[in-house]
C-alpha cells in the first residue's frame, strides 16, 4: 500500500465532470484521478476546504455515528480499478478499515464516499501498489499547483446550480 494525501477536487473542462485527485505523499508523486458525481465532488470539497454547512451532510453524519459507537476509522485503501466490457471507463473500489471493541472489520465503500469520510476524521488514505501502476499519473509541477479554497468552493457552485438531470445522460 502507498500513501496518498487528497490534493485536490477539481471539474475538468469541457465536460464538466467532477474529479478528486490523490497524490502519492512520498516517491514519484504519483496522481490517482478518480471520476466522481457533482454531490460526491461537493461532500469532499466542503471537508477539504472546512466548509462550514448549515446542517450536517451525509458523511458529517457517518462521522458522528462511528464516534458514538466507539469505531475508529483506521484508514481508507482505494483498492482496484475495473474496466467496463467496453474499455471505455471502469470503476474503481475501495475499503474502510475500521477498528471497534479491538477487533478489525473492512467495509466496501465507493472510494468518492470513503473519500469524503476520511477527509472528515482525518484518517490516512491509501492505494494499492498494483493500482496506482496500472492508473497513476506522474503530473506535471504546474498541473499540481492547487486552486484557492474560495476558487475550488465556486466552481462547484456553479457547476451544481447549472447542472441538469439530462447531463448525465448516458
Amino acid at each position: 500500500m502507498v500513501e496518498m494525501r487528497l490534493a485536490a477536487v477539481r471539474v475538468e473542462l469541457p465536460t464538466n465532470n467532477p474529479v478528486v485527485l490523490l497524490q502519492e505523499v512520498e516517491g514519484a508523486r504519483r496522481t490517482l484521478p478518480i471520476f466522481i458525481g457533482p454531490p460526491e465532488a461537493t461532500a469532499i470539497a466542503y471537508a477539504h476546504q472546512q466548509v462550514p454547512t448549515a446542517r450536517p451532510m451525509t458523511h458529517d453524519l457517518m462521522r458522528d455515528l462511528l464516534a458514538a459507537l466507539g469505531v475508529v476509522l483506521e484508514r481508507v485503501v482505494v483498492t482496484e480499478l475495473r474496466m467496463s466490457e467496453d474499455g471505455r471507463g471502469g470503476t474503481y473500489f475501495a475499503e474502510l478499515h475500521l477498528r471497534y471493541g479491538g477487533q478489525s472489520h473492512v467495509v466496501s465503500s465507493r472510494p468518492s464516499d470513503a473519500i469524503a469520510l476520511a477527509a472528515r476524521t482525518s484518517s490516512p488514505i491509501y492505494a494499492e501498489e498494483d493500482l496506482l501502476d496500472e492508473a497513476g499519473l506522474v503530473m506535471d509541477a504546474d498541473e499540481e499547483d492547487e486552486a484557492a479554497p474560495e476558487e475550488l468552493v465556486s466552481e462547484f457552485r456553479q457547476f451544481i446550480e447549472g447542472v441538469r438531470p439530462e447531463d448525465f445522460d448516458g
